[in-house]
């Protein structure tokens, strides 16, 4: 195999099977069918593990890069997880080792035909590629994260030894519906018999998850509240508090609580010991980047793939409060925002929690589904933003090096936006 007939075949699945990253609704395909289908071919990879579901509207993520951390201390894990920023096989990942492009280049070769047959779908064939993979290395057990939603995922062929729901937000809206309930009840598709689930956030929606969890007979567990027990959840919470952590924003506060409380019901099944120690080197662990990573010191820049209302309410928040410390810190300095979204981004929603004090560089990323640069920022001037729109590439926009070294700046709105500019500064 050479580099070039790997990169054929990767950008063959990409072009033969949209990725809802890339195309946006037009290749979601909800249900399980096809995925079952894919499984039965390659003889049901999933079951030779044992593995952990986590499905929520935001964090999803950064619980499943600490969770696999954790686990990494005594046994074999895998991580399957989207979408990627810079390299597709960062979605799949054994003890933070992505997998190898010789598997994946003899994956989709072998079974490309049978793929066009199915008519799977590209998240399918890389749900199915990660469960086989995960087989070949005979793991202990794989972390699991959904795609979009839960009840119709693709992911949710397994029946983990633990389920997670990390928290409930307004997103993806055409395809899990338009109110906290409605997407509360898609996600809590995962919840399933005799399988003990752990809830992150109740927000407005924990009865919903309560009420499926008694039909079903799951045992459920709230983070906010199992943290607060004495018990091994409670005992890692207080261990993590106040601990430095290389998986930086103030969204990981909530995540820990997560984490903790999953980890403390696991605890008879799985061995912990050094949990905290693994949870601080997340990052570094797992490979995970773009959660309030910085990039640059001078001019200090940082970036997060924070992407919807949900989100923001947390990260507009803390880019205020950083910039207004580091700017304290450094007189000559402005704040800039290099601001980018997808088209279908309900971006009314979000612009309530950005400052409104910053320079913004209105940014058009790459792929068919990022809002064009001119009018988002036609867009935002209407809300009271001060900016203009960047007509070149995100990546030659940065050699133009536009920024002071005393100035902070905030690179986000879409994974596709923090994507280039990690590849810029890498």
């Amino acid at each position: 195999m050479t580099q070039q007939e790997y990169q054929q075949e990767i950008e063959f699945i990409f072009n033969r099977f949209p990725s809802y990253q890339t195309a946006g609704k037009v290749a979601y395909k909800p249900g399980i069918e096809s995925m079952l289908a894919l499984d039965a071919m390659l003889g049901h990879p999933h079951r030779k593990f044992r593995t952990i579901h986590v499905a929520g509207t935001n964090g999803k993520g950064s619980t499943s890069h600490m969770i696999a951390a954790a686990l990494q201390k005594n046994y074999r894990v895998g991580l399957y997880t989207s979408p990627h920023l810079v390299d597709f096989r960062e979605r799949i990942k054994v003890d933070g080792e992505m997998v190898p492009q010789e598997f994946v280049y003899g994956f989709l070769k072998e079974y490309r035909e049978r793929f066009v047959e199915i008519g799977a779908s590209f998240f399918e064939i890389t749900t199915a590629l990660a469960f086989a993979y995960f087989a070949s290395c005979e793991v202990d057990v794989a972390v699991i994260e959904c795609g979009l939603g839960g009840r119709l995922d693709s992911t949710n062929i397994i029946t983990p030894e633990l389920a997670i729901i990390t928290n409930i937000g307004l997103d993806h809206c055409d395809h899990l519906g338009f109110s906290l309930e409605e997407i509360a009840g898609e996600k809590a598709g995962i919840i399933k018999s005799g399988v003990p689930v752990v809830i992150g956030e109740m927000g407005e929606v924990g009865n919903v998850f309560s009420k499926k969890a008694q039909e079903v007979g799951a045992p459920i567990f709230f983070a906010e509240e199992e943290v607060l027990k004495e018990g091994m959840q409670g005992r890692l919470y207080q261990e993590l508090v106040g601990t430095e952590m290389d998986l930086k924003g103030a969204c990981q506060e909530k995540n820990i609580r997560t984490v903790c409380t999953a980890l403390g019901v696991l605890e008879s099944k799985f061995e912990t010991n050094g949990a905290v120690e693994n949870i601080c080197r997340a990052a570094e662990l797992t490979g995970l980047r773009g959660r309030w990573e910085t990039l640059n010191c001078e001019p200090f820049v940082v970036c997060d793939t924070g992407h919807n209302a949900h989100g923001f309410s947390v990260l507009g928040p803390q880019i205020k409060s950083a910039a207004q410390k580091w700017l304290q810190d450094h007189p000559q300095g402005k704040l800039h925002m290099v601001f980018g979204v997808v088209a279908d981004k309900d971006l009314d929603s979000i612009v309530e929690y950005l400052p409104k004090d910053a320079h913004y560089h209105f940014v058009k990323a790459r792929g068919t589904r990022a809002l064009p640069a001119g009018k988002l920022a036609m867009k935002m001037e209407t809300c009271g933003f001060r900016g203009e729109a960047v007509e070149e590439d995100i990546v030659e926009f940065l050699k133009k090096e536009p920024f002071g070294k005393e100035d902070f700046v905030f690179v986000g709105g879409s994974t596709f936006v923090v994507a280039e500019a990690i590849e810029f500064f890498s």
